[in-house]
């Protein structure tokens, strides 16, 4: 696949491999902030997270996810990159799109392979457009330009952009994309001294039966610890293996990722990652992988090998917040969907995506369907905090 740049000043290459581009130009557009010592926004976007997923075979050859990452450069250097992929299927976006891809192959059309601009396997909001400060606007364009015209050149029925940001949504859709909205539930962080603080904030309903879950959960029979970094050792990840294998088999048909990016995790991202483990005399029966952003933290997965009353909403979304709350981070996203996760606290917020479709006519057909669906959305997302878990003083605060 190639691609050309909107300026002549700027160069556009489509690289099939992260091998191909040095780990400090990815990241310099990725995450500069992390030039500081600190923890980058997104851990996903990163190059070490990225080239795990390759390295691990999770995405590539067979997968249905083929690397043809966007670089954009200026002068030499590299301004501006996009973590694309041609996609041979829709598993592992969790914008869905079954129903286009269905109408369109009934009218004849081959809808894969279409391209996904997006971090694989993970519904979690960040950007995606990933700029070298001092180059937003010219870098922006140009990865949106070069996005459209693989797609177009090659004959693909469709580009996809998913959970990007809000700004990017705006500057997508000034560039000529298709908008579209779907829904999560996010926890909040105001400024919470600790859990009880939080608890304090909502209706007596809520704030009892959360006490309960978690004296339910936590009498499970045994301990729920919390490791990162050099805590971590690789029996962890043997236990979490099982674990994401079950929940995989049962909600997906089979895991996405390999037992080699646990491992790959273990070795160059343990810092990035928080994992919740319940353990009963000494064993491990159950855990939550989340990642650790500089103001947010991310649930990603959960599994066990055994069913404790609510011990999943303990380790998924009560040691998120007490973790969240620990470390000063404003925000937990708890992964996709899940409308039983008002009850413990989080709050229903709009994800963002873009799409370009070349054909005229699907364009039209799905611009309307949009359309209908964000009215939808945003209606449901005013009804569900309106019966928040909130005290109503607190609940108007946070609408």
């Amino acid at each position: 696949m190639t691609a050309t740049a909107p300026d002549t000043s700027v160069e556009i290459h489509v690289l099939g491999g992260l091998d191909q581009i040095a780990p400090e130009d990815w990241d310099a557009c990725a995450c500069p902030e992390a030039a500081d010592g600190g923890p980058p926004h997104d851990p996903f976007t990163t190059y070490r997270f990225l080239r795990a997923l390759e390295d691990s075979h999770s995405v590539g050859p067979r997968t249905g996810w083929q690397p043809q990452y966007l670089t954009a450069r200026a002068g030499g250097e590299v301004i501006a990159v996009a973590p694309l992929y041609a996609k041979g299927h829709s598993q592992g976006e969790y914008i869905f799109d079954h129903s286009w891809a269905h109408a369109w192959e009934r009218a004849g059309g081959d809808y894969y392979p279409k391209l996904q601009l997006a971090v694989p396997f993970t519904p979690a909001t960040g950007r995606r457009f990933l700029v070298r400060p001092g180059w937003e606007a010219v870098g922006m364009q140009a990865l949106v330009q070069a996005a459209v015209q693989v797609t177009e050149q090659n004959g693909l029925s469709s580009l996809h952009v998913t959970f990007c940001t809000e700004a990017e949504r705006r500057a997508g859709a000034a560039l000529g994309l298709m908008e579209r909205s779907s829904q999560q539930f996010h926890w909040f962080n105001r400024g919470y001294a600790d859990f009880d603080a939080f608890l304090a904030d909502l209706s007596s309903r809520k704030r009892k039966n959360i006490r309960k879950e978690r004296r339910e959960a936590q009498g499970f029979g045994g301990e729920i610890r919390a490791y990162t970094g050099d805590a971590l050792r690789p029996d962890h990840w043997d236990a979490f293996w099982r674990f994401y294998q079950d929940t995989g088999r049962r909600k997906w048909g089979q895991p996405y990722l390999t037992r080699a990016f646990f491992d790959l995790l273990q070795e160059r991202m343990r810092d990035d990652v928080l994992l919740v483990l319940a353990e009963r005399d000494g064993k491990p029966v159950a855990g939550a992988l989340n990642f650790i952003g500089r103001d947010v933290l991310y649930g990603r997965y959960w599994g066990c090998t055994e069913h404790h009353s609510n011990l999943h909403f303990e380790l998924c979304y009560y040691q998120a917040i007490d973790h969240a709350i620990a470390r000063g981070l404003s925000r937990v996203e708890a992964g996709a969907q899940g409308q039983h996760k008002l009850a413990r606290g989080y709050l229903p917020v709009t994800c963002h995506s873009l799409h370009h479709i070349p054909n005229e006519s699907f364009r039209a057909a799905v611009a309307q369907f949009l359309e209908a669906e964000a009215a939808a959305i945003e209606e449901d997302i005013e009804v569900l905090t309106a019966y928040g878990p909130f005290r109503r003083g607190q609940q108007e605060e946070q609408e």
